[in-house]
């Protein structure tokens, strides 16, 4: 397990998200040089050519998933060994004050040092815990920083490429098979 402050290990080592958007740029590229077919407004591409760039963009994106995946999980566990350090630290000083019973004094002496020890069990507890959440916190808003630039050029090219077709089709004359579907949705916010 890691400590607070240390960086979250990929699986390549390196950020992924130039390799990815590179990917997405020969999909789009592959697009807008397709070769048009003769007598008709449609163009051909190599359709295994593009879902092989598509997949192994969808390869690459996991890298930063389970980068995510592994902060929470680790948050997680550390949060439990935190607790159960408090458990022993709470059982420790309860054993400790009724040894101590005997004695008014060291009764006393007992209690006072078994608050003391669950006042600090309870503040580094809060202080490991704030530290956890801080770390994840920053690491999660890098992650979410490279998906939204990522949605961006997703977002960007798929506009670009309907700005094309649109021109295409106005150039040919073709404007019925402009308000026509395109084929299955491939992201949430076409189904809308």
């Amino acid at each position: 397990m890691s400590r607070v402050g240390e960086s979250v290990p990929h699986a390549s080592g390196t950020h992924q998200s130039p390799q990815v958007e590179a990917l997405l740029r020969r999909v789009i590229d592959l697009v807008e040089q397709a070769r048009p077919m003769p007598l008709s407004s449609a163009s051909m591409i190599d359709k295994e050519e593009v879902l092989d760039l598509l997949n192994e963009s969808i390869a690459r994106l996991p890298d930063e998933l389970r980068a995510a995946r592994w902060l929470l999980k680790e948050r997680e566990e550390f949060l439990a060994k935190v607790r159960r350090e408090g458990d022993e630290i709470l059982e420790l000083a309860r054993s400790r004050a009724e040894r101590m019973v005997q004695r008014t004094e060291v009764v006393r002496a007992a209690e006072s040092r078994a608050r003391q020890i669950l006042e600090e069990a309870a503040s580094e507890a809060r202080r490991m815990r704030n530290e956890t959440d801080d770390y994840c916190d920053q690491k999660l808003a890098g992650f979410e920083a490279l998906l939204e630039k990522t949605l961006r050029t997703v977002s960007n090219g798929r506009t670009k490429l309907q700005g094309n077709l649109a021109a295409q089709r106005r150039q040919t004359g073709d404007e019925d098979a402009a308000s026509e579907p395109r084929g299955p949705a491939i992201f949430d916010q076409d189904l809308a």
